[in-house]
């Protein structure tokens, strides 16, 4: 198999060329980094040529890395049936520049973008109907970035009164939200190690 990944890796440097912007062969798993402008082009030769056949797309997902630049890698992972064989795609974007949408390559790309969408805000041009897919309507941010609150912004709860489902600004009203790294089998009146070693001996 990994004879076969590092031929297919040598095939494709020849077939893209200048699109190809780095290859790598790790764990038994060939992965590429192409330009985002060419990600269409990319994916459709990988699709057709006769040594690729590349004819499912398994997933595409996001990855945040906020200290850089283009801080979201965009990660296509595909299958060729005919072949037996994988390969990640990856390409580089901000979070005003769209990455072209994939969808009339494959079709199945519709919901993976969506998705890429709604949890990092990685923008696809092109798409036939990019809106949130798992978050509700109104939702504030992107769950997924590294800068999202882990408490997130707002609550929802369904209010008897109402008859609806409400949405309110998140309270963190328990003291145990404010860690301070002590030990927490000890009630909120922490004690640190060092006031502990200071402390005299408990009689018998």
């Amino acid at each position: 198999m990994a004879a076969a990944l590092a031929d297919l890796a040598k095939h494709i440097e020849v077939k893209l060329g200048q699109l190809l912007l780095a290859s790598r062969l790790e764990h038994g798993e060939l992965t590429i980094v192409v330009p985002a402008s060419a990600i269409v082009a990319v994916l459709t030769t990988l699709q057709e040529d006769s040594q690729c056949l590349f004819e499912e797309l398994m997933d595409i997902c996001g990855v945040d890395y906020p200290e850089r630049e283009k801080r979201f890698a965009v990660v296509y992972h595909l299958l060729s049936l005919r072949k037996n064989q994988r390969l990640r795609v990856t390409c580089e974007t901000d979070e005003d520049t769209a990455v072209p949408s994939v969808v009339a390559v494959f079709p199945a790309a519709n919901w993976y973008e969506r998705e890429a969408y709604d949890m990092y805000g990685i923008l696809f041009s092109g798409h036939p109907d990019l809106r949130r897919i798992l978050t509700d309507y109104g939702f504030e941010g992107f769950p997924l970035r590294k800068d999202f609150p882990l408490t997130g912004y707002v609550e929802v709860r369904y209010d008897d009164d109402q008859k609806r489902v409400v949405y309110e600004p998140t309270k963190l009203t328990q003291e145990f939200r404010s860690f301070d790294f002590e030990s927490p089998w000890e009630g909120t009146d922490y004690v640190s190690e060092e006031e502990k070693a200071q402390k005299p001996p408990a009689k018998p």
